[in-house]
């Protein structure tokens, strides 16, 4: 394809995004109503199905779960993750191929804004996942109406899960990657706090790891008259929780982008009485490679020593998401679909985001880009806050950088 006809095709595919705006807005509100948490979002994804259908595009359920990761769940108090309902779909044929992704999964935060396509379940769309599929939705009609021109495959990649860490590695897990053999990958995140219509990107390292280390401690409980003929869990918890801390501050660079904090601590039912055991969960997050692996290393060891230390056992159960990362010379091959919707100005590099984001996993396996479109303004509710509100007027910008990218993609090859 020439440098002519992919400007063609590109101002094509964004104009026709453009005018979806009216019909993005609908699903996402209609999407907003009947929110869903965790991996097993079976309205959420029938919506999608059914959209799929509609358009003929063909698709197939995605995502497996395996009793392990059920278990790695309950360990770290979230029972019931069972089912992965993720879809997987394609428009085009043959290689090569790049990903699109949405995720579809809500939170469980009651909703207080009084909107006439509110929440009215105790869960809501206040991470803007509705609007991801909405988008993604609009961006595969975009290209359906293209498919012959389209030079490869484009796979669309809708996620249940983003909010548990690990929805999308159930999908990678289910041949999500294969099939065809997915070569790069693109996703966007819409920010309700960032000005509306703004493009921001950051090459190499996007988003914080995230690691999750939940600890139980086994001690042998009585009476607190008796504290010798006991095992004390909970002065064990409290002595790992100044040991993980302290650790931080002595083998850590005081340099390196990193955190760790104890977010639950404690056991036991009554004053006086010791318990037979006490629990303490924390959590990490890093920019930093190096020193995030020497901390995955050293906090099991440190953990384990004081409680052997005090005649105890204990069971750690741990969860690692990576850092999402944007691939520096596919940004630089996408960053003109991106102009191309709202313009050079508009579109600027920016810091790692300190969130964490599953996407993590698709960027891990293939060449990948995360982008955030601002949705609000600087005052407005973040996201995971009972108040945020979208400003929907650029939902067609997120069909349209979807669609760009993918003809951009697949024309350079």
């Amino acid at each position: 394809m020439s440098e002519l006809d992919l400007d063609r095709l590109r101002s094509t595919v964004v104009e026709t995004a453009r005018r979806l705006q009216d019909d993005i807005v609908a699903d996402r509100r209609a999407l907003h109503r009947i929110p869903e948490v965790g991996m097993s979002l079976s309205e959420t994804a029938g919506f999608v199905g059914a959209r799929l259908d509609g358009l003929g595009i063909p698709w197939r359920p995605c995502g497996t779960v395996s009793p392990e990761l059920t278990r790695r769940y309950e360990e770290l108090g979230f029972p019931g993750i069972t089912a992965s309902t993720g879809i997987v779909a394609t428009i085009g044929a043959g290689g090569p191929c790049i990903l699109l992704r949405a995720d579809m999964d809500a939170l469980p935060i009651v909703e207080e804004n009084d909107l006439p396509y509110r929440s009215q379940r105790a869960c809501s769309h206040m991470c803007g996942h509705d609007a991801h599929a909405a988008m993604l939705l609009a961006a595969a009609r975009v290209l359906k109406e293209h498919e012959a021109e389209l030079p490869g495959t484009v796979k669309l990649m809708f996620q249940p899960g983003e909010e548990l860490g690990y929805g999308s590695q159930t999908m990678i897990d289910d041949g999500l990657l294969e099939n065809p053999k997915v070569d790069a990958a693109f996703a966007l995140h819409v920010i309700a706090n960032a000005p509306a219509g703004g493009i921001v990107y950051t090459p190499g390292v996007t988003s914080a790891s995230l690691d999750t280390i939940a600890v139980r401690v086994h001690g042998r409980g009585g009476h607190t008259s008796a504290p010798q003929q006991c095992i004390d869990p909970l002065m064990v918890v409290n002595q790992i929780y100044q040991a993980v801390n302290l650790f931080m501050t002595r083998e850590i660079d005081p340099a390196a982008s990193i955190t760790l904090s104890v977010g639950t601590m404690g056991g036991g039912t009554v004053p006086n009485a010791l318990p037979d055991t006490a629990e303490l969960k924390l959590g990490m997050r890093s920019f930093d490679v190096e020193a995030r692996a020497h901390a995955l290393e050293r906090l099991p060891e440190i953990i384990r020593a004081y409680t052997e230390a005090w005649r105890a056992t204990c069971d750690i159960a741990t969860f690692e998401v990576p850092c999402t990362v944007t691939d520096p010379a596919l940004a630089d091959e996408l960053v003109d679909a991106l102009r191309a919707v709202a313009g050079t100005e508009r579109v600027t590099i920016d810091a790692p985001m300190p969130v964490t984001e599953d996407f993590a996993y698709v960027s891990r396996a293939v060449p990948s880009m995360f982008v955030q479109l601002g949705a609000g303004s600087v005052d407005a509710a973040p996201h995971h806050n009972p108040h945020m509100v979208l400003d929907e007027s650029v939902l067609w910008m997120g069909a349209a950088m979807h669609a760009a990218a993918a003809v951009t993609w697949l024309a350079n090859r």
